[in-house]
Protein backbone atom coordinates (compact mmCIF):
# COMPACT_ATOMS: atom_id res chain seq x y z
CA UNK A 1 0.00 0.00 0.00
CA UNK A 2 1.13 3.31 -1.07
CA UNK A 3 2.44 6.13 1.66
CA UNK A 4 0.28 8.87 2.22
CA UNK A 5 0.75 11.73 0.40
CA UNK A 6 0.79 15.16 2.27
CA UNK A 7 0.62 18.94 2.16
CA UNK A 8 1.49 21.41 4.13
CA UNK A 9 -1.34 24.42 4.27
CA UNK A 10 -0.20 28.15 4.98
CA UNK A 11 -2.15 30.93 6.02
CA UNK A 12 0.13 34.42 6.23
CA UNK A 13 2.88 32.10 5.85
CA UNK A 14 2.47 30.31 8.80
CA UNK A 15 1.28 26.30 8.71
CA UNK A 16 -2.45 25.95 10.15
CA UNK A 17 -3.20 22.53 9.12
CA UNK A 18 -2.16 19.74 6.42
CA UNK A 19 -3.89 18.15 3.54
CA UNK A 20 -3.70 14.54 3.27
CA UNK A 21 -4.12 12.18 0.35
CA UNK A 22 -5.33 8.40 1.74
CA UNK A 23 -4.37 5.67 0.00
CA UNK A 24 -8.28 4.70 -0.27
CA UNK A 25 -8.39 8.21 -2.64
CA UNK A 26 -9.74 10.26 0.36
CA UNK A 27 -8.01 13.70 1.38
CA UNK A 28 -8.70 14.52 4.88
CA UNK A 29 -8.08 18.50 6.22
CA UNK A 30 -6.79 19.12 9.75
CA UNK A 31 -5.65 21.86 11.65
CA UNK A 32 -2.21 22.10 13.55
CA UNK A 33 -2.93 22.09 17.59
CA UNK A 34 -0.77 25.17 17.58
CA UNK A 35 -3.71 26.73 15.52
CA UNK A 36 -6.38 25.32 17.81
CA UNK A 37 -4.67 26.56 20.81
CA UNK A 38 -4.49 29.56 19.46
CA UNK A 39 -6.84 32.36 20.95
CA UNK A 40 -5.59 35.14 18.68
CA UNK A 41 -5.88 32.99 15.40
CA UNK A 42 -6.15 34.41 11.97
CA UNK A 43 -9.16 33.55 10.23
CA UNK A 44 -9.09 30.79 7.51
CA UNK A 45 -13.34 30.81 6.41
CA UNK A 46 -15.90 31.40 8.47
CA UNK A 47 -17.15 27.88 7.39
CA UNK A 48 -15.13 26.52 10.03
CA UNK A 49 -17.37 28.69 12.79
CA UNK A 50 -19.10 27.03 14.95
CA UNK A 51 -22.48 27.98 16.40
CA UNK A 52 -21.05 30.17 19.44
CA UNK A 53 -18.68 31.88 17.10
CA UNK A 54 -15.52 29.70 17.90
CA UNK A 55 -13.64 27.59 15.96
CA UNK A 56 -14.77 24.00 14.63
CA UNK A 57 -11.91 21.84 14.37
CA UNK A 58 -14.10 18.43 13.16
CA UNK A 59 -13.29 17.86 9.87
CA UNK A 60 -14.42 15.00 7.55
CA UNK A 61 -12.41 13.52 5.14
CA UNK A 62 -14.29 13.91 0.90
CA UNK A 63 -13.59 11.47 -1.49
CA UNK A 64 -11.55 12.10 -5.03
CA UNK A 65 -12.39 16.02 -4.41
CA UNK A 66 -10.51 18.38 -1.68
CA UNK A 67 -12.73 19.36 0.68
CA UNK A 68 -14.76 22.63 -0.92
CA UNK A 69 -12.90 25.84 0.55
CA UNK A 70 -9.53 24.52 -1.13
CA UNK A 71 -11.48 23.45 -4.14
CA UNK A 72 -12.66 26.52 -4.49
CA UNK A 73 -9.00 28.00 -4.75
CA UNK A 74 -8.38 26.13 -8.22
CA UNK A 75 -9.42 27.00 -11.74
CA UNK A 76 -12.83 25.77 -13.21
CA UNK A 77 -13.70 24.02 -16.66
CA UNK A 78 -11.80 24.27 -19.53
CA UNK A 79 -8.98 26.60 -17.47
CA UNK A 80 -9.07 23.54 -15.74
CA UNK A 81 -8.42 21.28 -18.22
CA UNK A 82 -5.94 23.78 -19.70
CA UNK A 83 -4.17 23.72 -16.51
CA UNK A 84 -3.77 19.97 -15.71
CA UNK A 85 -2.79 19.59 -19.46
CA UNK A 86 0.30 21.73 -18.78
CA UNK A 87 0.91 20.58 -15.53
CA UNK A 88 0.74 16.81 -16.57
CA UNK A 89 -1.78 16.60 -13.74
CA UNK A 90 -5.12 14.99 -14.64
CA UNK A 91 -7.44 17.18 -13.82
CA UNK A 92 -10.04 15.08 -11.71
CA UNK A 93 -6.88 14.78 -9.20
CA UNK A 94 -7.69 17.97 -6.79
CA UNK A 95 -5.19 17.05 -4.43
CA UNK A 96 -2.20 17.10 -6.95
CA UNK A 97 -3.58 20.14 -8.73
CA UNK A 98 -3.04 22.11 -5.27
CA UNK A 99 0.27 20.73 -5.28
CA UNK A 100 1.38 22.02 -8.35
CA UNK A 101 -0.43 25.42 -7.93
CA UNK A 102 -0.73 26.08 -4.26
CA UNK A 103 2.11 28.90 -4.86
CA UNK A 104 -0.21 31.32 -5.79
CA UNK A 105 -3.92 31.15 -5.05
CA UNK A 106 -6.18 34.06 -3.78
CA UNK A 107 -6.09 35.44 -0.44
CA UNK A 108 -3.28 34.57 1.89
CA UNK A 109 -3.14 30.64 1.43
CA UNK A 110 0.02 28.63 0.24
CA UNK A 111 -0.03 25.20 0.21
CA UNK A 112 3.45 23.69 -0.53
CA UNK A 113 4.80 19.34 -0.38
CA UNK A 114 5.69 18.66 3.40
CA UNK A 115 9.21 17.11 1.88
CA UNK A 116 9.45 16.39 -1.69
CA UNK A 117 8.75 18.09 -5.29
CA UNK A 118 8.60 15.05 -7.26
CA UNK A 119 4.66 14.31 -8.23
CA UNK A 120 3.52 10.43 -7.10
CA UNK A 121 2.99 8.29 -10.37
CA UNK A 122 -0.47 8.32 -9.24
CA UNK A 123 -1.44 12.36 -9.87
CA UNK A 124 -0.99 11.80 -13.87
CA UNK A 125 -2.98 8.84 -14.09
CA UNK A 126 0.16 6.27 -14.57
CA UNK A 127 2.34 8.43 -15.54
CA UNK A 128 6.04 8.78 -14.64
CA UNK A 129 6.96 11.03 -11.64
CA UNK A 130 7.43 14.37 -12.98
CA UNK A 131 9.20 17.59 -11.39
CA UNK A 132 6.68 19.92 -9.97
CA UNK A 133 8.52 22.50 -10.05
CA UNK A 134 9.39 22.44 -14.16
CA UNK A 135 5.65 21.02 -14.59
CA UNK A 136 4.33 24.06 -12.19
CA UNK A 137 6.13 27.25 -13.65
CA UNK A 138 3.29 27.47 -17.14
CA UNK A 139 0.21 26.65 -15.05
CA UNK A 140 1.45 28.60 -12.38
CA UNK A 141 0.89 31.77 -14.52
CA UNK A 142 -3.02 30.40 -15.12
CA UNK A 143 -3.71 29.52 -11.45
CA UNK A 144 -6.42 32.22 -10.06
CA UNK A 145 -9.38 30.50 -9.16
CA UNK A 146 -12.55 30.74 -11.84
CA UNK A 147 -13.13 29.96 -15.17
CA UNK A 148 -12.04 32.96 -17.76
CA UNK A 149 -8.29 32.54 -18.69
CA UNK A 150 -6.29 35.21 -16.59
CA UNK A 151 -3.46 35.60 -14.81
CA UNK A 152 -1.70 37.32 -12.50
CA UNK A 153 1.37 40.16 -13.61
CA UNK A 154 3.56 42.31 -12.74
CA UNK A 155 3.16 45.88 -13.92
CA UNK A 156 6.51 48.29 -14.19
CA UNK A 157 6.82 52.16 -13.06
CA UNK A 158 6.57 52.29 -17.17
CA UNK A 159 3.40 50.66 -17.11
CA UNK A 160 4.51 47.55 -18.95
CA UNK A 161 2.93 44.16 -17.96
CA UNK A 162 5.08 41.15 -17.34
CA UNK A 163 3.58 37.65 -16.57
CA UNK A 164 6.02 36.35 -14.10
CA UNK A 165 8.41 33.37 -15.00
CA UNK A 166 7.45 30.91 -12.35
CA UNK A 167 3.82 32.46 -11.92
CA UNK A 168 4.21 33.83 -8.52
CA UNK A 169 4.17 37.32 -7.33
CA UNK A 170 1.92 39.43 -9.33
CA UNK A 171 -0.15 42.36 -8.37
CA UNK A 172 -2.52 42.71 -10.96
CA UNK A 173 -5.18 40.04 -12.90
CA UNK A 174 -4.81 40.27 -16.29
CA UNK A 175 -8.04 38.86 -18.35
CA UNK A 176 -8.25 38.07 -22.06
CA UNK A 177 -10.64 38.33 -24.59
CA UNK A 178 -13.22 35.66 -24.55
CA UNK A 179 -13.24 33.39 -27.66
CA UNK A 180 -17.13 33.20 -27.10
CA UNK A 181 -18.26 36.42 -26.98
CA UNK A 182 -17.01 39.57 -28.25
CA UNK A 183 -15.45 42.76 -26.31
CA UNK A 184 -15.96 41.32 -22.84
CA UNK A 185 -12.68 43.04 -21.88
CA UNK A 186 -14.06 46.98 -22.84
CA UNK A 187 -17.50 45.86 -21.57
CA UNK A 188 -15.74 44.79 -17.93
CA UNK A 189 -13.66 48.08 -18.04
CA UNK A 190 -16.76 50.30 -18.88
CA UNK A 191 -18.98 48.36 -16.03
CA UNK A 192 -16.53 48.60 -13.15
CA UNK A 193 -15.79 52.24 -14.07
CA UNK A 194 -19.32 52.92 -13.82
CA UNK A 195 -19.82 51.18 -10.58
CA UNK A 196 -16.86 53.40 -9.20
CA UNK A 197 -19.32 56.37 -10.24
CA UNK A 198 -22.02 54.39 -8.34
CA UNK A 199 -19.87 55.14 -5.24
CA UNK A 200 -19.13 51.41 -5.40
CA UNK A 201 -15.48 50.29 -4.11
CA UNK A 202 -13.69 48.94 -7.45
CA UNK A 203 -9.86 48.72 -7.47
CA UNK A 204 -7.83 50.40 -9.83
CA UNK A 205 -8.65 48.94 -13.57
CA UNK A 206 -7.20 49.52 -16.72
CA UNK A 207 -7.73 48.39 -20.52
CA UNK A 208 -4.15 47.44 -22.39
CA UNK A 209 -3.36 46.00 -25.76
CA UNK A 210 -2.89 42.35 -25.32
CA UNK A 211 0.76 42.78 -27.56
CA UNK A 212 1.81 45.05 -24.40
CA UNK A 213 1.90 41.47 -22.31
CA UNK A 214 5.61 40.53 -21.70
CA UNK A 215 5.28 36.51 -21.17
CA UNK A 216 2.69 35.34 -22.84
CA UNK A 217 2.53 31.81 -23.54
CA UNK A 218 2.83 31.10 -27.55
CA UNK A 219 -0.53 31.00 -28.96
CA UNK A 220 -2.42 32.71 -25.95
CA UNK A 221 -3.90 36.20 -26.81
CA UNK A 222 -5.35 37.99 -29.91
CA UNK A 223 -2.96 40.92 -31.56
CA UNK A 224 -4.33 44.30 -31.58
CA UNK A 225 -7.17 42.99 -29.00
CA UNK A 226 -7.04 44.69 -25.49
CA UNK A 227 -7.62 42.84 -22.26
CA UNK A 228 -8.69 43.93 -18.55
CA UNK A 229 -6.78 44.48 -16.22
CA UNK A 230 -7.20 44.73 -12.48
CA UNK A 231 -4.95 45.62 -9.39
CA UNK A 232 -5.44 42.76 -6.89
CA UNK A 233 -6.67 43.16 -3.34
CA UNK A 234 -5.39 40.12 -1.80
CA UNK A 235 -1.94 41.69 -2.54
CA UNK A 236 -0.65 44.97 -0.97
CA UNK A 237 1.84 47.09 -3.11
CA UNK A 238 4.81 45.27 -1.35
CA UNK A 239 3.65 42.19 -2.03
CA UNK A 240 2.11 40.82 1.13
CA UNK A 241 -0.51 38.64 0.96
CA UNK A 242 -4.55 39.25 2.23
CA UNK A 243 -6.64 36.56 3.17
CA UNK A 244 -10.18 36.73 1.18
CA UNK A 245 -12.62 34.23 1.06
CA UNK A 246 -15.39 33.54 -2.00
CA UNK A 247 -19.07 32.60 -0.39
CA UNK A 248 -18.99 29.17 -2.38
CA UNK A 249 -16.06 28.96 0.42
CA UNK A 250 -18.53 30.25 3.11
CA UNK A 251 -21.14 27.92 2.77
CA UNK A 252 -19.22 25.29 2.00
CA UNK A 253 -20.46 24.42 -1.84
CA UNK A 254 -18.22 23.42 -4.38
CA UNK A 255 -17.32 25.62 -7.58
CA UNK A 256 -20.49 23.77 -9.87
CA UNK A 257 -23.24 24.52 -7.12
CA UNK A 258 -22.36 28.59 -7.26
CA UNK A 259 -25.35 28.99 -8.95
CA UNK A 260 -27.62 26.84 -7.02
CA UNK A 261 -26.46 26.58 -3.62
CA UNK A 262 -28.09 29.59 -1.82
CA UNK A 263 -29.57 32.54 -2.27
CA UNK A 264 -28.70 36.54 -2.20
CA UNK A 265 -30.96 36.37 1.29
CA UNK A 266 -28.32 33.79 2.87
CA UNK A 267 -25.46 36.23 1.47
CA UNK A 268 -27.36 39.31 2.95
CA UNK A 269 -27.59 37.54 6.16
CA UNK A 270 -23.96 36.57 6.82
CA UNK A 271 -22.91 40.10 5.46
CA UNK A 272 -25.04 41.38 8.40
CA UNK A 273 -23.90 39.36 11.23
CA UNK A 274 -19.85 39.98 10.12
CA UNK A 275 -19.65 43.53 9.10
CA UNK A 276 -23.16 45.24 10.16
CA UNK A 277 -25.18 47.98 8.65
CA UNK A 278 -21.85 48.84 6.37
CA UNK A 279 -21.40 45.32 4.63
CA UNK A 280 -25.46 45.10 3.99
CA UNK A 281 -25.28 48.50 2.74
CA UNK A 282 -22.56 48.11 0.25
CA UNK A 283 -24.00 44.62 -0.72
CA UNK A 284 -27.40 46.41 -1.68
CA UNK A 285 -25.91 49.25 -4.03
CA UNK A 286 -23.69 46.40 -5.64
CA UNK A 287 -26.49 44.10 -5.85
CA UNK A 288 -28.91 46.83 -7.28
CA UNK A 289 -26.12 48.22 -9.42
CA UNK A 290 -25.77 44.85 -11.28
CA UNK A 291 -29.57 44.13 -11.94
CA UNK A 292 -29.74 47.88 -13.33
CA UNK A 293 -26.75 47.07 -16.02
CA UNK A 294 -28.33 43.11 -16.71
CA UNK A 295 -25.33 41.06 -15.14
CA UNK A 296 -26.42 37.75 -14.63
CA UNK A 297 -23.10 36.36 -13.11
CA UNK A 298 -23.34 37.31 -9.83
CA UNK A 299 -22.86 34.18 -8.32
CA UNK A 300 -21.72 32.96 -5.24
CA UNK A 301 -18.27 33.13 -6.38
CA UNK A 302 -18.52 36.79 -7.32
CA UNK A 303 -19.03 37.86 -4.17
CA UNK A 304 -15.87 37.68 -0.92
CA UNK A 305 -14.83 38.87 1.95
CA UNK A 306 -11.43 40.09 2.85
CA UNK A 307 -9.57 40.45 6.12
CA UNK A 308 -7.54 42.91 6.55
CA UNK A 309 -6.27 42.57 9.96
CA UNK A 310 -6.56 38.88 9.54
CA UNK A 311 -9.46 37.93 11.32
CA UNK A 312 -12.52 40.32 11.45
CA UNK A 313 -14.62 39.84 7.35
CA UNK A 314 -15.38 42.90 5.64
CA UNK A 315 -17.41 42.73 2.17
CA UNK A 316 -14.09 42.69 -0.58
CA UNK A 317 -14.12 45.20 -3.21
CA UNK A 318 -15.93 44.64 -6.05
CA UNK A 319 -14.93 42.55 -9.01
CA UNK A 320 -15.92 40.63 -12.30
CA UNK A 321 -19.13 43.56 -12.86
CA UNK A 322 -20.00 42.78 -16.68
CA UNK A 323 -23.27 43.42 -18.59
CA UNK A 324 -24.46 39.60 -19.72
CA UNK A 325 -27.77 40.90 -21.64
CA UNK A 326 -26.34 40.86 -24.81
CA UNK A 327 -24.84 37.58 -24.69
CA UNK A 328 -27.08 35.62 -22.59
CA UNK A 329 -30.76 36.08 -24.64
CA UNK A 330 -33.65 35.99 -21.89
CA UNK A 331 -31.24 36.94 -19.07
CA UNK A 332 -31.75 36.37 -15.30
CA UNK A 333 -30.26 36.73 -12.11
CA UNK A 334 -27.70 34.23 -10.90
CA UNK A 335 -29.35 33.49 -7.35
CA UNK A 336 -33.04 33.95 -6.28
CA UNK A 337 -33.44 37.04 -4.82
CA UNK A 338 -36.68 37.16 -2.46
CA UNK A 339 -37.70 33.62 -4.41
CA UNK A 340 -37.21 34.75 -7.73
CA UNK A 341 -34.32 35.27 -10.69
CA UNK A 342 -36.23 37.39 -12.28
CA UNK A 343 -35.16 40.89 -13.35
CA UNK A 344 -39.00 41.90 -13.94
CA UNK A 345 -39.58 41.02 -10.70
CA UNK A 346 -36.97 43.71 -9.26
CA UNK A 347 -39.97 45.95 -7.67
CA UNK A 348 -39.39 47.79 -4.19
CA UNK A 349 -41.90 45.53 -2.61
CA UNK A 350 -39.39 42.60 -3.84
CA UNK A 351 -36.66 44.69 -1.82
CA UNK A 352 -39.22 44.26 1.23
CA UNK A 353 -39.84 41.18 0.89
CA UNK A 354 -36.13 40.49 0.61
CA UNK A 355 -35.21 42.33 3.78
CA UNK A 356 -37.96 40.35 5.29
CA UNK A 357 -36.28 36.92 4.52
CA UNK A 358 -32.49 37.78 4.96
CA UNK A 359 -33.65 39.58 8.48
CA UNK A 360 -32.78 43.21 7.65
CA UNK A 361 -33.74 46.69 8.24
CA UNK A 362 -36.38 47.41 5.17
CA UNK A 363 -35.91 50.75 5.41
CA UNK A 364 -32.31 50.38 5.09
CA UNK A 365 -32.71 47.83 2.01
CA UNK A 366 -34.99 50.32 0.19
CA UNK A 367 -33.59 53.59 0.96
CA UNK A 368 -29.69 51.84 -0.07
CA UNK A 369 -31.51 50.28 -3.37
CA UNK A 370 -33.35 54.30 -4.34
CA UNK A 371 -30.45 55.98 -4.16
CA UNK A 372 -28.34 53.82 -6.03
CA UNK A 373 -31.24 53.86 -8.69
CA UNK A 374 -31.30 57.59 -8.65
CA UNK A 375 -27.35 57.61 -8.76
CA UNK A 376 -27.09 55.20 -11.77
CA UNK A 377 -29.81 57.22 -13.79
CA UNK A 378 -27.28 60.58 -13.38
CA UNK A 379 -23.86 58.74 -14.21
CA UNK A 380 -25.11 56.34 -17.21
CA UNK A 381 -26.56 59.62 -18.81
CA UNK A 382 -22.70 61.14 -18.53
CA UNK A 383 -20.92 57.65 -19.56
CA UNK A 384 -20.32 59.18 -23.07
CA UNK A 385 -16.43 58.81 -21.87
CA UNK A 386 -16.56 55.16 -21.20
CA UNK A 387 -17.26 54.39 -25.13
CA UNK A 388 -19.66 51.61 -24.33
CA UNK A 389 -20.10 49.68 -27.34
CA UNK A 390 -23.40 50.33 -28.77
CA UNK A 391 -24.60 46.90 -28.56
CA UNK A 392 -24.31 46.99 -24.91
CA UNK A 393 -25.93 50.43 -24.68
CA UNK A 394 -28.93 49.59 -26.39
CA UNK A 395 -29.28 46.56 -24.30
CA UNK A 396 -28.94 47.99 -21.15
CA UNK A 397 -31.47 50.66 -22.03
CA UNK A 398 -33.67 48.59 -23.40
CA UNK A 399 -33.80 46.70 -20.28
CA UNK A 400 -34.02 49.19 -17.65
CA UNK A 401 -37.44 49.89 -19.31
CA UNK A 402 -38.32 46.41 -18.10
CA UNK A 403 -36.81 46.95 -15.00
CA UNK A 404 -39.82 48.00 -11.86
CA UNK A 405 -37.50 49.76 -9.76
CA UNK A 406 -35.31 51.81 -12.66
CA UNK A 407 -39.26 53.16 -13.73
Amino acid sequence: MPDASVLNVLLHGKQIGTLTLLPDDRTLFAFTNEYIDDDERDVLSLSFKDVYGTLDAETKPTRVRVPTFFSNLLPEGHLRNYLAERAGVHQDREFFLLWILGRDLPGAIEIVPTDRDSLPKDAKGGKEKGDSTSLADDALRFSLAGVQLKFSALKSARGGLTIPANGVGGSWIVKLPSTAHAGVPENEFAMMELARRVGIEVPETALVPVEKIAGLPDGIGNTGAKAFIIKRFDRLDNGTRVHIEDFAQIFGFYPDKKYSGTNYDAIASVLAAETGDAGVTEFIRRFTFNALIGNGDMHLKNWSVIYPDKRKAALSPAYDFVSTLTYVPNEKLALNFAGSKAFTDLSYDQFERFAAKAKLSASLVKETARATVDRFKTVWGKADDLSIEKPIKDAIDAHLKTLPIAK
